[in-house]
């Protein structure tokens, strides 16, 4: 991708992104993921990291990525300032360290001026995300939320469908995301992955429910368009000796009067990755499947059900938005977070040369959203921790 910028002679110059990384160094899953995502549609360059706490870590990482020594550097504090006093310091920083980093490197960068793009759960703490909602506007900086699901093109399909009224008043919501991969006691073996998300420091006030199980909600509103009031929530830990929950059971009630589920586990034997969600209305119901991305089932009553496919007859300019090759090709993971990172490309590249961006992509989460999430999280403990009982989310 190449965008506007300043170039020595003062002529318009075309250059991709620059971005920066905080976390994601050896040994580390998701910032591998962020870095394919980056590329994918050649909009951004990595240029810069503090990609460890520790600091033979990162420099080593830094030169596994190719960056330049002067830019590979020992804490997202430092970084953050170093970047901002260069003139050609980065257009935005990806944060994809465990949960309680996000709100300390993201609040860094914001207030050095920088756009920040960060992993979900967007804090660790409701106090934590609504100070990051007004660090936001202070500085006037985008800030994207990773939430990749939403970043799928029939996903996008589906929220074009109820948003034109296809299925007319929304009436049931059911969510669900059961894994397996926690079944056992895996952070006992020393897994990194399983050590950090199961370890209250570093996850916040939930496991499950933080992990996946706000991506199953962040869905339920994004797709809908609703926003959910009250929450009844049941939160286990099976496996013995785990201190945060593995297992999350709750009820949904929307300010529309839609009701909905909610299940999300790691430890399901049989289950890798199977987000689902299914909508019903008045008119037509959809539901679409995470492991089978490019499939959207659709049902008017009465009516025999479709099977409308990614960039396929049927499917309409979101999902051709969000898609890269011709039907029957897949796309999934590496593309739903390639689009998060395309569209706020645009959203930034609309900045620099002075125009509106592209409207198509302006679906990336927010930091609204992010609030949104840590205060599911926050609701669903207090719920369980009172056997279950209502509980109110507030929302902006």
């Amino acid at each position: 991708m190449t965008i506007k910028g300043n170039s020595p002679d003062g002529t318009a110059a075309r250059r991709r992104l620059r971005l920066g990384m905080v976390g994601g160094g050896r040994g580390a899953f998701i910032g591998a993921v962020h870095r394919i995502a980056a590329r994918l549609d050649d909009r951004w360059e990595l240029v810069a990291g503090a990609l460890s706490g520790d600091p033979d870590r990162a420099r080593d990482s830094a030169a596994d990525l190719f960056i330049a020594p002067d830019r590979a550097y020992s804490g997202f504090a430092e970084m953050a300032r170093a970047e901002a006093a260069r003139e050609d310091g980065i257009d935005a920083v990806a944060i994809v360290t465990p949960n309680h980093l996000h709100h300390p490197a993201a609040r860094a960068f914001l207030d050095a001026g920088i756009h920040v793009i960060c992993d979900k759960p967007m804090t660790a703490s409701v106090a934590q995300a609504e100070d990051l909602v007004a660090a936001v506007e202070a500085s006037g900086k985008l800030f994207a939320l990773t939430h990749n699901y939403t970043g799928y093109p029939m996903v996008r399909h589906a929220r074009e469908l109820v948003a034109s009224g296809e299925l007319g008043t929304i009436r049931v919501i059911q969510a669900e995301y059961p894994q397996d991969w926690l079944t056992t006691s895996l952070e006992e073996t020393g897994q990194k992955q399983a050590a950090w998300r199961t370890d209250p420091a570093q996850t916040g006030g939930g496991g499950c429910i933080g992990d996946i199980g706000t991506h199953a909600f962040n869905l339920t509103e994004f797709v809908t368009g609703l926003h959910c009031t009250q929450i009844a929530a049941d939160l286990t830990s099976f496996v013995p000796g785990r201190r945060v929950d593995d297992n999350v059971n709750m009820l949904l009630r929307f300010s529309s009067g839609a009701r909905g589920m909610l299940w999300s586990s790691q430890v399901a034997p049989g289950n890798e990755n199977g987000l689902r969600l299914r909508i019903y209305g008045d008119k037509a119901g959809i539901e679409w499947h995470q492991e089978q991305p490019n499939h959207l089932r659709f049902a008017r009553l009465g009516e025999p059900p479709q099977l409308i496919t990614r960039n396929g007859p049927g499917s309409g300019p979101a999902s051709a938005h969000a898609s890269r090759i011709p039907a029957g090709h897949p796309e999934g993971y590496l593309e739903g977070f390639a689009q998060i990172y395309t569209d706020i490309a645009e959203q930034i590249a609309a900045r620099i040369e002075g125009r509106d961006p592209d409207p198509a992509a302006l679906l990336v989460p927010t930091v609204a959203d992010g609030l949104r999430g840590v205060q599911f999280i926050s609701a669903a403990v207090d719920s369980s921790r009172n056997s279950a009982a209502w509980t109110s989310l507030s929302h902006t």
